[in-house]
């Protein structure tokens, strides 16, 4: 038996492709529909930067706020006056890295995602997960990472 190949056969057999393009670029690796998901934040050793390097003098991190480092992915925070904490500075939603830490939140702007500068939970969505915890220790003026 043989098939003729019409315009509408082809057309249709576009647009599936096309669709299902569409919606493997858009929902890649999000996993906020409450699945589990194989890839995490985590799953790389914790940061590019080597044990017990020195991120920042305790003076360069704000009360309320934080300092972001791009190259280690690690923000470090000051929720009180000398409590220091440390999340990965890669958002849980879709691993956009965080650009600002103010109001108390540590900022995403690729979609808006808001994290607790106290504990890395989430403020304010999409993300529905937690930015995960980083290890620092703070001797005397020194914030490094362990």
């Amino acid at each position: 038996m043989t098939y003729d190949t019409t315009r509408r056969t082809v057309l249709l057999a576009t647009g599936a492709t096309g669709a299902v393009a569409l919606v493997a670029a858009c929902g890649g690796g999000g996993g906020d529909d409450g699945s589990t998901s194989t890839v995490s934040p985590t799953d790389k050793e914790t940061t590019g930067a080597p044990a017990g390097q020195e991120l920042a003098s305790t003076d360069e991190i704000p009360v309320g706020g934080g300092k972001i480092f791009k190259d280690e992915e690690v923000v470090v925070t000051q929720p009180e006056q000398g409590q220091f904490k440390a999340f990965s500075a890669i958002c849980t939603h879709q691993r956009c890295l965080v650009s600002t830490v103010s109001d108390g939140t540590i900022n995403c702007p690729c979609h808006g995602s808001k994290f607790r500068i106290a504990d890395g939970a989430v403020a304010h969505g999409p993300a529905t997960r937690a930015l995960p915890a980083e290890q620092i220790t703070v001797e005397g003026n020194s914030v490094r990472l362990t």
